[in-house]
Formats: C-alpha cells, sequence, structure tokens
C-alpha cells in the first residue's frame, strides 16, 4: 500500500491534482475549497487530500520546496497514482520593475540552475515547458473573473539565499518575469512521462524593489490563485 512518500492506495487519488509546497496550505485549500474531503496523506507531515470542486474530483498535494522534493513527488503521484494534470500554485519573486509585487503569473516556460536537469540531459540545454491546455484554461478562468494575469518565463532556483545578491539580473535582460524553486522539475517530468502541467504563482516579494506582501494582501491574492487553478480544471 502507498508508496514511500504517499500512504494512499491507487484510486484515492484524482487524475487532476494541485501542488502547493506546503502542507498546511494543502490543508486549507481542500477545507475551504472542496466538498466531501478525505485525507490519503500524512507521511512526513506533508498533507494530502481528494475532494471535489464544483461536481469535480480534484486532489491537493504538498511537496515541500526545492525541485528534489516535488520531483519525489510528482514522480510517485504519476507513475503510481496515476495523476493527468498536474497543478503547481505557490508564491515567487519578482525579478523585473514591471512585474509587481501581487500579481499573477502563469509560467509559461521554466528556465534553472537546476543540477538535476544538467545530469539527466548530460550537460545540454533542456527548455521545461508548461502544458498548453493547462496554461490556456487558466488564463481563460482569469478573464472570466476580470483578474489580470502574467504570461511568460519563470526561473527555478536551487539556492534561496544566494551569495549574489545581483545574479537575478541575468535572467530579468532575458525576459524571465519571476523566480520560484519548483516548476522546472515539475515540467520536466510531466513532459517525460506525457502529463500536463502547470505553474501558477502569485508575486510575494520583489527582488527589484524589496516590496513584500503584508499578511492580509498575501491572503486575498492567494486566494486568487487558487481560484484561477481550480477553474482552469473545470475545462478538462
Amino acid at each position: 500500500m502507498g508508496t514511500p512518500h504517499i500512504g494512499a492506495n491507487v484510486g484515492d487519488i484524482a487524475e487532476t491534482i494541485l501542488l502547493p509546497g506546503d502542507p498546511l496550505r494543502a490543508k486549507l485549500i481542500a477545507e475551504t475549497y472542496l466538498t466531501d474531503v478525505v485525507q490519503y496523506n500524512k507521511v512526513r507531515n506533508m498533507f494530502g487530500y481528494t475532494g471535489y470542486y464544483q461536481g469535480r474530483r480534484v486532489s491537493v498535494q504538498g511537496t515541500g520546496m526545492g525541485i528534489p522534493s516535488i520531483s519525489i513527488y510528482v514522480n510517485e503521484l504519476i507513475n503510481t497514482y496515476g495523476c493527468q494534470n498536474l497543478i503547481r500554485i505557490g508564491t515567487a519573486g519578482s525579478l523585473r520593475a514591471d512585474v509587481k509585487v501581487r500579481d499573477i503569473v502563469l509560467g509559461m516556460s521554466a528556465a534553472h540552475d537546476s543540477a538535476i536537469n544538467s545530469i539527466r540531459f548530460r550537460g545540454m540545454t533542456y527548455c521545461p515547458t508548461a502544458d498548453f491546455t493547462l496554461l490556456n484554461n487558466a488564463y481563460n478562468a482569469a478573464m472570466s473573473k476580470n483578474l489580470s494575469v502574467r504570461v511568460g518565463q519563470i526561473m527555478s532556483a536551487d539556492t534561496f539565499y544566494n551569495d549574489d545578491p545581483d545574479e537575478y539580473k541575468i535572467w530579468a535582460n532575458h525576459g524571465v518575469m519571476a523566480v520560484e524553486m519548483e516548476a522546472a522539475g515539475l515540467y520536466t517530468l510531466a513532459s517525460k512521462y506525457n502529463r500536463r502541467a502547470l505553474c501558477i504563482c502569485t508575486i510575494s516579494d520583489s527582488l527589484v524593489t524589496h516590496e513584500s506582501m503584508s499578511a492580509e494582501d498575501r491572503q486575498n491574492s492567494l486566494q486568487q490563485m487558487i481560484e484561477i487553478a481550480l477553474e482552469s480544471t473545470k475545462a478538462l
């Protein structure tokens, strides 16, 4: 029964799953937005739940931080539990002045500095890319709610506390909008196994202006991001 990191039976997890890094955010989403919720995982306190959103079966699973952590969960969710549509939801830091705190970003592709992909592709360059259907659904869901979203390239970093505070400018000067820590791993594995994946992020702080969200702003903006993710699953 289960895998080393997910204590669920086959069939307990929906084909469509939301992937916040924070397990407590997974709990909040399940309790706030889903009905008939069942908790299927509490291994390592990385909570996972399955329920229904407006009649559609949806799961939500915490993944932890970083490409190594999300890659463990995505591998198990795809290969053991048959997940088809995987949507990461989280926060990101802006790399450009025109990408503001509280903006919602849809990651069309994910640059990275990950050693995992460097090893996997033997030093060659691979471009982890989102699934167009999920990206289009999320964009249309945002438009239907009159919510402004930014669409473009993001960057997945292995390092949160960078020794060089200006390194982000390399990415910003080539059009990268924001930095987070998981999307490139998710997109790579989804492409490998022919699944759909998307990363939706709320900008919580700016490396350019050093502005950051208040607690109240974080709550409101994250709610909009979650609703876009859930609404985008209805058209699958």
